[in-house]
């Protein structure tokens, strides 16, 4: 069924063994380092494996084997632990990709023109109202917001921001009916903002779109869609024929779309953005996927990482299985490794309305599935999310147009960050966040995808405004800045429970 789908879509991005069947392993290194990813990589091939990437970053290789394998190299020297990032086989490893592997590509400055260009426009948005609300498609497409089926909505013009003007940030001039703005914020100089560097790690972004062409920077771009970096022109471009690729697309333009009167205005406009692709070829978020774009972006300069989506194939990953213990243990490597590097990373709390601090269900595990129906297993709160729940990561739940806790939004005292506009799915394109849809197009989707990219321009002006804080720093800032305008009480902006530190504000 699989090797049906794959030839259906148009795609074959596996090398078909000798009837053979592969799952892809995540192999962590005793030591995270250089010199441990080589001694990892060196037993993963003595047990039969084929590496297909290295992470000398961290520590970590990503290999296709057989059955068996994570047995075989299970204690081996050197090896801290072993586990599956997938739970369906595929026909091989992926296809040999020329360029693919290397993380330092595209940060030599005279290698490639910096983006820019005349904005133009692509076209009439097609009339409609879309909202797609909670979350992803059963199965694939783990995002938290909106998908493909999603109808477009007509220019906005900049109007009725409503998101912006939450945090004090809504266009000069835009309508709006929102209570108790915050106005009165000192933007940062577009130069200043010009020199910071977020990246989106999604389903990619269309960097031709109007309101994104000036911000998403080729050098900085690339696909990570089967765990391997790809810097090749345009590999950041969503894929339209897989499920949810107009997501990223959407969360680039809450962070940063230019300010001009047409379209619609990020968080940040002037940013540049680090397109960075990690939905594959099969509609899923792997683990290696996550531990690519995690390098990728910290290894060139991310001020802010955001992450609108949790980890194929498991909802929540218990520690108490040996697979899911590796996926947690590997991100939180990648994850580490851009906090230290200076990057915020930013991640949406998820669309279940569920407390993140309490036992709950899962559904939806694994999802990466070709037959039968998903599990039903109960979890504690000891399984996360990845890489929402990971320590240092400012996870975010989501607010309405009137402030108040969207019903689909997770939540959890001590689990969750910061709350940030994300929409009602009911409310038509007034109650969702309307940004920017590959082709030109618009769309108005809610969730708490759209509430983390809020976070990310807002980690991004702080940048601008403090070039030289470090991520913790910046994040505390953003914490600090919300307490102070929350009063304290259930049921409002000073309720930890949904709002963590408290509502966002922009910083000044």
């Amino acid at each position: 069924m699989l090797l049906t789908a794959l030839v259906v879509g148009g795609a074959v991005p596996y090398v078909a063994g000798p009837g053979r069947s592969y799952l892809s392993y995540l192999v962590l290194a005793e030591r995270a380092d250089a010199d441990g990813a080589a001694r990892a990589a060196a037993e993963a091939r003595a047990a039969g494996g084929q590496v297909v990437q290295e992470y000398p970053q961290i520590g970590v290789v990503l290999a296709y084997a057989g059955g068996g394998f994570a047995e075989k190299v299970r204690g081996r020297p050197g090896v801290a632990a072993v586990g599956a990032s997938r739970t369906s086989p595929v026909p091989g490893p992926p296809r040999p990709l020329d360029g693919a592997g290397d993380f330092r590509a595209g940060t030599d400055p005279a290698a490639g023109d910096r983006a820019g260009g005349d904005r133009e426009r692509s076209g009439p948005a097609v009339d409609g109202t879309g909202v797609r609300g909670g979350g992803a498609a059963d199965g694939g497409g783990a995002v938290d917001g909106g998908d493909d089926a999603t109808a477009t909505v007509p220019d906005p013009g900049e109007q009725d921001a409503w998101n912006l003007a939450l945090l004090g940030a809504a266009p000069a001039g835009a309508a709006d009916a929102t209570p108790n703005l915050l106005r009165g914020t000192a933007a940062p100089a577009a130069d200043a903002l010009r020199k910071v560097l977020v990246a989106v790690l999604d389903s990619g972004v269309d960097d031709t779109h109007p309101d994104l062409r000036a911000a998403v920077d080729p050098r900085s771009s690339a696909s990570c869609a089967d765990g391997r970096p790809d810097a090749r022109t345009g590999a950041w471009r969503p894929d339209a024929g897989v499920g949810e690729s107009g997501h990223g697309t959407h969360v680039a333009g809450i962070v940063g779309a230019a300010r001009d009167g047409r379209g619609v205005s990020g968080v940040a406009p002037g940013v540049r953005i680090a397109a960075v692709r990690l939905l594959g070829p099969l509609g899923q978020y792997y683990a290696e996927n996550i531990v690519c774009g995690m390098l990728w972006a910290a290894d060139h300069g991310a001020r802010a990482i955001n992450n609108s989506y949790f980890a194929d194939p498991w909802k929540y990953n218990c520690p108490e299985d040996p697979d899911q213990a590796v996926l947690t243990a590997a991100v939180g490597r990648a994850v580490e490794y851009a906090r230290g590097k200076g990057a915020v990373v930013v991640a949406s709390a998820g669309n279940d309305g569920q407390d993140l601090g309490a036992p709950r269900t899962d559904e939806r595990s694994p999802n990466d599935r070709t037959t039968g129906p998903p599990q039903s297993r109960h979890v504690g709160p000891e399984c996360v999310r990845l890489p929402g729940e990971l320590p240092g990561v400012v996870t975010v739940t989501a607010v309405d147009r009137d402030g108040r806790p969207s019903a689909y939004t997770n939540y959890g005292r001590g689990h969750v960050s910061l709350a940030a506009p994300g929409g009602d799915p009911d409310g038509g394109a007034r109650g969702a966040v309307v940004s920017d849809w590959p082709g030109g197009r618009y769309a108005a989707l809610a969730g708490t995808s759209m509430a983390a990219a809020h976070v990310t321009g807002a980690v991004a002006v702080a940048a601008a405004l403090h070039p030289d804080w470090g991520s913790d720093r910046l994040a505390a800032q953003l914490a600090s800045d919300a307490a102070a305008a929350c009063p304290p009480g259930p049921h409002v902006c000073g309720d930890h429970e949904f709002y963590g530190a408290g509502a966002l504000v922009l910083p000044r």
